[in-house]
């Protein structure tokens, strides 16, 4: 096999085999279509590979979790979207299922219960977490070690969910200097994304949410904010790029950095 073949089996290839798997792997709308998030895609599943979970996606069985629309108001479309992905998930009798992406950690966790949907559901940092208290990563590649890393708190991650501590004990195993925003954790400040704001201009003001969250990010002289979600990534991104840093910044995943320090990426 070549090394730039990833063996990602889907759930329908399993069952015809009679096969389950130890977690689903909900890949989420950006994961799979957005350019940027896919490299983070790519980079967990070479982790899952490298340390030999079982694991499976839907494929093209997986639509979109519905979060975007009952934020934005259309609990119908919201209710019509989870139902179905309720059904298959059912179908497949899965029981784990992890994402890179807070949105869809919250959406499955705390939302589909209500709808008949109930299953243990993770988020990537607390499974590296997880690898990383095992032994199973150990990400001694030193491509990080003494850099200045500051890592920006999720809302539907941190606030949502209380999960602040997996992601830093994830940074923690890089060797790097991990500097903290002024407000972060219980305190941490939107990047402007959530509750669909993502698909729409924001209203007039003084200044933009993202650019203000990046010049928090900036202050720290960090060479690397890292972040746990999509939504996150894209928008301290465009706030680098606002601030014309793109050549000394970068807006790393954490599944990125664990898979290049593992050398794996």
């Amino acid at each position: 096999m070549s090394d730039n073949i990833i063996h990602i089996p889907t759930m329908a290839e399993l069952a015809a085999k009679g096969e389950k798997p130890d977690i689903l792997f909900w890949v989420g709308c950006a994961g799979s279509f957005d350019d940027r998030y896919k490299k983070v895609t790519k980079a967990f599943v070479k982790i899952l590979n490298k340390v030999g979970i079982k694991f499976a996606v839907l494929g093209e069985e997986e639509t979109c979790t519905g979060d975007p629309a009952r934020r934005a108001g259309n609990e119908f479309l919201f209710q019509m979207q989870a139902m179905s992905n309720i059904q298959v998930l059912n179908g497949y009798e899965i029981t784990k299922i992890v994402t890179a992406c807070p949105h869809c950690f919250n959406t499955l966790k705390n939302e589909y219960p209500a709808l008949g949907g109930k299953y243990e559901v993770m988020h990537h940092s607390a499974l590296l977490q997880q690898l990383i208290d095992e032994g199973k990563v150990k990400a001694e590649g030193g491509a990080f070690k003494g850099k200045k890393i500051t890592f920006h708190d999720s809302c539907y991650l941190g606030r949502a969910n209380n999960v602040y501590e997996a992601p830093r004990k994830v940074l923690e195993v890089l060797d790097a200097e991990l500097v903290e925003m002024k407000r972060c954790k219980t305190k941490g400040l939107c990047c402007g994304a959530g509750g669909a704001q993502m698909f729409k201009e924001p209203e007039q003001g003084n200044k933009d949410i993202n650019i203000e969250r990046t010049e928090e990010a900036l202050d720290t002289g960090a060479k690397i904010i890292a972040s746990g979600c999509p939504f996150c990534m894209t928008m301290m991104s465009d706030g680098v790029k606002n601030k014309e840093k793109e050549g000394e910044v970068e807006v790393r995943d954490l599944a990125e950095l664990i898979a290049e320090a593992e050398d794996i990426l």
